[in-house]
């Protein structure tokens, strides 16, 4: 699909990889509808971009938004499903100066797993719903989830997500093939945004000796595999690896 022919919405579009997918697909002629918890960073887009409070997490609001997107769009032609969340910690774990056995709490678990793949599912669901109600097609979504997918010391939750999104973007790839709808994934290593920032200076250089590139990845890297995947026509199923090489 041509970008201009979009009528797309962007989830967790306040900041970070979301803000620049949605301010790419804007300058690129797209119709774009962002949407984010927090409403004050989603006024920082360009005008001509709709935006919106969303909680993923919450079916109703997913349903909600979606309608509201629609509106403002006149219809809707695709998805970029990136709203996350991290809540990391090691599934059980020894104090080493108290001895103390801990546990990782339910509600860390809850919280990730809401979010990164419940939430992820209620706006596949809705979009596509929206899709096949308004004949709106083709249509293309774009998951995001990630190399921690094939297993992350410390992020038991993110890594189940993650793993299962990718494993649905095929599930739905072949439910709506027969709709006209592709999906596909993009699976970042790690990139500069809010979420990764707050890395100690020691274990972010640690990271960068193990990536080929010899860098940490930037939002621009991610959008050229997201445009790649909006816009081939033949891509459709398959999770797309972009960490410099970091998985290898």
């Amino acid at each position: 699909m041509q970008l201009r022919d979009l009528k797309i919405i962007v989830t967790g579009a306040g900041s970070g990889m979301g803000a620049h997918f949605a301010r790419q697909l804007h300058a690129a002629g797209a119709r774009v509808a962002a949407g984010d918890l927090n409403v004050a960073a989603l006024e920082g887009l360009p005008a001509g971009i709709a935006r919106r409070r969303l909680d993923v997490s919450d079916e109703a609001d997913a349903a909600s938004f979606v309608d509201f997107a629609a509106a403002e769009l006149g219809g809707l032609s695709g998805l970029v499903n990136n709203a996350g969340i991290l809540r990391d910690g090691l599934l059980v774990k020894r104090d080493g100066r108290t001895g103390e056995i801990r546990k990782l709490s339910t509600e860390d678990w809850n919280a990730v797993i809401a979010v990164n793949l419940t939430g992820a599912t209620f706006m596949v669901r809705e979009v596509v719903a929206r899709m096949l109600a308004g004949g709106h097609r083709p249509g293309v979504i774009v998951n995001l989830s990630s190399i921690a997918r094939h297993g992350n010391r410390g992020q038991s939750s993110y890594v189940s997500a993650k793993a299962a999104l990718a494993a649905n973007t095929l599930t739905w790839a072949r439910e709506f093939a027969p709709h006209g709808i592709r999906v596909g994934a993009v699976a970042p290593g790690m990139v500069e945004t809010p979420m990764t920032q707050g890395m100690p200076d020691r274990a972010r250089e640690a990271l960068v000796e193990r990536i080929p590139v010899g860098r940490i990845g930037v939002p621009e890297d991610i959008w050229q595999a997201v445009r790649f995947v909006l816009e081939c026509d033949y891509f459709n199923g398959r999770t797309l690896d972009v960490d410099g090489g970091l998985s290898m």
